[in-house]
């Protein structure tokens, strides 16, 4: 099966943001397992597949376009140890999901903290093709401190946009080509409010990369009216997956 004939999995990811008395806002990220098929050692927000679990919640709930929103909460979780829109002692929810419990057995779910940022569906990769809805959130008062999940991810941290991409440029870190203009997005916001104002000013549209051939070569394009203040990556130096 190719790429452009691939079903996507649906999967998201959700953008946990801190303000800094002193610069822009700080960002969770994880470091994803070098072992993994996808994305092995690249940093990544938390995220994975929307399940069977978060779709069920989803319809009891009375709203079908929630398990997006269901999913990133439960896989923040199990990644990060950091739990947004639902009560309860994290590590316990944690082993919970681990030994395979539903997010609705965790207790009352409230996904409304949760705000659409974006929504990726690259066609490149030609085995896993994931349709990925991109969310914002802040951190909640009194939460944990992130803890790595040691399994599916190596690290977890809290950084700047600037310093990942800064990162990424020095060959510290490998970012995918959505994640690095995500991030690209993200150094725009001086801090949390503002990365909420942009959410509202952009619409949320599916973004399919494009390679583009110009004379000095080919790129990775995106639109240009959806926020992102770069559009096109030269396709050599794109990571896609």
């Amino acid at each position: 099966m190719t790429a452009a004939t691939s079903v996507a999995i649906p999967a998201a990811t959700l953008i946990v943001l801190r303000d800094r008395s002193d610069g822009p806002p700080d960002i969770l990220m994880v470091e994803r397992a070098a072992t993994m098929a996808f994305a092995g050692g690249a940093l990544v927000f938390p995220g994975g597949r929307i399940d069977a679990g978060d779709h069920a919640l989803a319809l009891a709930m009375g709203d079908s376009d929630l398990a997006p929103r269901l999913a990133a909460i439960r896989e923040t979780i199990e990644e990060a140890g950091i739990a947004i829109g639902i009560a309860g002692e994290v590590e316990s929810m944690r082993a919970a999901l681990a030994d395979g419990a539903a997010i609705a057995d965790l207790g009352p779910v409230d996904p409304t903290p949760l705000v659409p940022y974006a929504r990726w569906r690259p066609t490149h990769v030609p085995v896993r093709v994931f349709d990925t809805h991109f969310f914002l959130a802040r951190l909640p008062d009194h939460a944990p401190d992130a803890r790595v999940d040691a399994t599916e991810n190596s690290r977890v941290l809290w950084t700047t946009a600037a310093a990942a991409l800064a990162a990424a440029d020095r060959g510290e870190a490998t970012l995918l080509f959505p994640t690095r203009r995500v991030l690209e997005r993200l150094a725009d916001h001086a801090d949390v409010d503002a990365a909420f104002a942009s959410a509202a000013r952009w619409p949320v549209r599916t973004i399919t990369p494009w390679v583009e051939t110009r004379t000095d070569g080919d790129w990775v394009c995106i639109p240009d009216d959806l926020g992102y203040p770069v559009t096109a990556e030269r396709a050599s130096d794109a990571v896609r997956g």
